[in-house]
């Protein structure tokens, strides 16, 4: 057999052939990778966060058996559009799709007109349906107020109230707030939102998103609440409180609507009403509660130890009833913070049991320049807790608070409990 022979130019263009296929095999697999993070970042967008309520902006009905990867939501909006009843011509009715950027309706030209029909234009905005219930007390004249009550007055908010039988949920959409009055002297206009609780549990607070620049927010925002019964809707309250979002400090207060269920006939169908907004209630009482404290100085380990023990008759917070307590341990050195301490919050109780212990290292020899603070504060989740009441033990302490602190350096290791009245915080 003759010899099989390979000429060096076969030989060069081995190399040159893998280096094609291997810069291919490159530039595929790099697409691939690709391919496959943004499948994973699109997938997990879709994920539906858990919810406790279900909260719908628009007013489409969500239920917890569409909550899942798949996109429902606004799945049965054509079927709503159909089997809403006309309006009739005559009447005035929102128009959600004509909202700009903020949800405010765009203003429209009235014809001159006298001032009944005016002021009879505001309940016909929500006639939506045969089937709604108006509530009575939602028509109430602004023609009743007097002049004092106009120069104070601080808008009226809008909402809609329903039972769904079939999925046994509590409905409640805020619609509108109008008449609001500015917040922001530079702007002379407000950045509002609404928070809802509902009474007397306060286990459900929700909120809405802030509007920006208004005075007229339409939110329309509803928020579903499952696993309420039907009989238990006449023992609840609704209270909503009005503010206006402040980027540099502490959120403004407009005031508060109370709304209690009780004579509240759901069965009908959806409720719409409006009350007139009013000022926070401010707690009237002088008296701020006691609470119940234990001390006990250890000379030779240098240490002091604090036992919070109790609180009792604890004003309520406002109208959405008992306070949610709990009482932070400040300790001092010669007027600057060393140390501080917490206990945990005790569910609507104004005679709280706490029963918590702290231990705090002293850093100087004798307490004489060392003083103790006790604030007791109503939790409120989304916003800054109140200061219910204030007492400091010290040296310079007056009345029971420097008596307590002279009995625990008179007699060291010993425990020495008292009750003491908090004042204004």
């Amino acid at each position: 057999m003759a010899p099989i022979t390979t000429s060096r130019e076969e030989f060069d263009e081995i190399p040159t052939v893998v280096g094609i296929f291997s810069a291919f095999g490159l530039v595929f697999t790099v697409s691939l990778f690709a391919w496959i993070c943004c499948q994973r970042k699109s997938s997990k967008s879709n994920k539906t966060p858990p919810y406790k309520f279900v909260h719908v902006l628009k007013g489409v009905d969500i239920y917890p058996e569409n909550l899942n990867s798949k996109k429902k939501f606004g799945a049965d909006d054509k079927n709503e559009v159909k089997n809403k009843p006309a309006v009739p011509k005559n009447s005035l009715h929102l128009d959600l799709e004509k909202r700009d950027l903020n949800g405010n309706f765009p203003k429209t030209n009235l014809k001159p007109g006298s001032p009944s029909d005016l002021e009879n234009a505001t309940p016909k905005l929500f006639l939506e349906g045969e089937k709604e219930a108006v509530s009575p007390d939602s028509l109430k004249s602004s023609t009743s107020l007097s002049s004092e009550e106009k120069q104070e007055k601080l808008g009226t908010l809008f909402f809609s109230l329903e039972y769904n039988f079939e999925k046994k949920a509590f409905v409640v959409n805020i619609k509108e707030a109008r008449g609001l009055p500015a917040m922001d002297e530079q702007s002379m206009t407000s950045d509002p939102y609404i928070k809802m609780t509902i009474l007397p549990e306060k286990k459900h607070k929700v909120k809405t998103r802030v509007l920006r620049k208004t005075l007229d927010p339409a939110f329309d925002e509803t928020f579903t609440f499952y696993g309420i019964p039907y009989t238990q809707i006449q023992e609840l309250a609704l209270h909503f409180t009005i503010l206006s979002f402040d980027r540099f400090s502490r959120d403004d207060i407009i005031g508060e609507v109370l709304i209690p269920l009780s004579g509240i006939e759901l069965s009908g169908g959806k409720m719409l009403m409006n009350r007139e907004i009013i000022k926070r209630n401010v707690r009237k009482s002088s008296g701020r509660g006691e609470l119940l404290i234990s001390l006990c100085y250890q000379s030779t380990t240098n240490t002091l130890t604090v036992v919070v023990l109790k609180a009792r008759h604890l004003p309520k917070s406002d109208v959405s009833g008992l306070s949610d307590p709990y009482v932070k341990v400040n300790l001092y050195h010669a007027k600057k913070r060393i140390s501080k301490k917490k206990t945990h919050v005790k569910k609507c109780t104004p005679n709280a049991v706490f029963n918590e212990l702290f231990v705090f290292d002293i850093p100087c020899e004798g307490l004489e320049d060392i003083s103790v603070e006790f604030l007791v504060l109503d939790s409120e989740r989304g916003s800054r807790n109140e200061v219910i009441g204030q007492l400091v033990l010290g040296a310079a302490a007056e009345g029971t608070g420097g008596e307590h602190w002279k009995e625990i350096c008179d007699y060291p290791r010993r425990q020495i409990a008292k009750w003491h009245v908090l004042c204004d915080g």
